[in-house]
Parts: structure tokens; C-alpha cells; sequence
């Protein structure tokens, strides 16, 4: 063999020598890196299940409440309390106007006779099935602020002029006057109005009864004065 074939061989034998070392690092390196995981990087370990903000499920919501009208043997503060539950409504709470119509009809007369009537006032001061689908488009609420509660003068002369046995026990009137307040959005802005009210509650307060009860209301701005 001459010395270039001796010279050529060296050549290739150090060149496997070399490519076979460095086959040997890449696999030592690769080990090595599935061992000790992936490089450490800016972003904070994951805290501890114990160091979580706990909190309700996305899908779990507040349950809606509904107004609660108290019961009371005085006659103004169970009107008001009427009055408050018949002007409060929010169409964002999932609830629909019977819901808020119920509240109302349930502390109706226990007889049963004024229910049907008592069920078509309350109609009139909520919003209809369908304007109630516009307006919670809008997130709708509304509430009342009471100015006045009082007996109106004309309730006295409403009492003369009745036949014995006509009106119930213990029954009277009051005449509330306050203001309506209604809340919502509008193209992404929130928006609100203010209405001058005025009605009259009609209840009873029997002397042997727990609470008042509610007799019927008069129509909306045409109360007794």
C-alpha cells in the first residue's frame, strides 16, 4: 500500500472518530434534557390548588330574587311596601312579569273575591310579555322612590256613601305619589329616565287579622285625592 492510500485512510478513519464522539454528545445531551425537563422560562409556576381563587362555576349564576312585600298590620307601611314590589323589576334577572305579578296576587284578598280583579290592575302597571322581551334587549330595570303615603280626602266620603256590608273590615285606602325610575343601555351607553307617579292602594287591615291584605288598585295617574 502507498502513502497516499495509508494517507487517505487515516483521512476517513479520523472522520468516523469525530461524527461517532459527536453522535455520543447528541445522545448524552438529549438524555440529559429528558431528564431535567424544558428550560426554565419568565412565567410563574401554577400556584397550589390551596392558593386558587375559589369561586363559582362560569355556568353557576345568583339565583333571582324577587321583591318581598312585609307583613303588617299598619296600614301605610304595608302600601308602601305594596308599592315598592309593584314598580321593582330588573328583565336581566331571567324572571318574567308574572313572576313579579305573583309576589303581588299572593298577599290578595284571602277571600278570593277581588283576586280576578286585583290580577288585571297589576297588568297594567307591568310591562307586556312582549315589551318585556324589547326592553331586557336594553338590561331594563326599574324602581320607585315614595314621596307621599296617605289616606286621601275622598276615601271619607267614599266610606259615607257605601251600603253596610259593601266594603270589607277594616278597609282603606292610601294614595302614594313618587317617582319612577327606569335604568338601561343603550348602543353600548348606559341611559336613564324619571316619571312622576301617582295611584292609590286599596286594602284591608282586619283587627283580628296578622296583616293587611291587598284589595285592588286604581288606575295608574288617576288616583284618589
Amino acid at each position: 500500500m502507498n502513502t497516499t492510500d495509508d494517507s487517505h485512510a487515516r483521512r476517513r478513519l479520523v472522520a468516523w472518530i469525530i461524527a461517532g464522539i459527536a453522535l455520543l454528545v447528541l445522545i448524552a445531551v438529549g438524555v440529559y434534557g429528558l431528564l431535567i425537563g424544558p428550560p426554565d422560562t419568565d412565567t410563574p409556576p401554577a400556584p397550589a390548588p390551596s392558593e386558587r381563587t375559589v369561586g363559582p362555576p362560569p355556568s353557576e349564576k345568583l339565583t333571582p330574587r324577587l321583591p318581598v312585600i312585609i307583613a303588617t298590620d299598619d296600614p301605610e307601611g304595608f302600601a308602601r311596601s305594596v308599592a315598592e314590589a309593584l314598580f321593582t323589576w330588573d328583565t336581566g334577572d331571567g324572571l318574567m312579569p308574572a313572576d313579579y305579578s305573583s309576589v303581588i296576587v299572593e298577599v290578595g284578598d284571602p277571600t278570593g273575591y277581588e283576586q280576578a280583579g286585583l290580577a288585571s290592575d297589576i297588568s297594567t302597571y307591568l310591562p307586556s310579555r312582549e315589551a318585556w322581551i324589547e326592553l331586557r334587549k336594553h338590561s331594563t330595570s326599574q324602581y320607585l322612590s315614595i314621596e307621599t303615603a296617605a289616606v286621601p280626602e275622598a276615601w271619607a266620603e267614599a266610606v259615607d256613601q257605601a251600603q253596610p256590608g259593601q266594603l270589607p273590615e277594616g278597609a282603606t285606602a292610601i294614595t302614594i305619589e313618587g317617582t319612577r325610575h327606569r335604568e338601561g343601555i343603550w348602543q353600548d351607553d348606559p341611559v336613564s329616565s324619571e316619571h312622576s307617579v301617582a295611584f292609590t292602594i286599596f286594602l284591608a287591615c282586619p283587627e283580628d287579622a296578622d296583616s293587611c291584605h291587598l284589595l285592588r288598585l286604581s288606575e295608574l295617574d288617576n288616583p284618589l285625592r
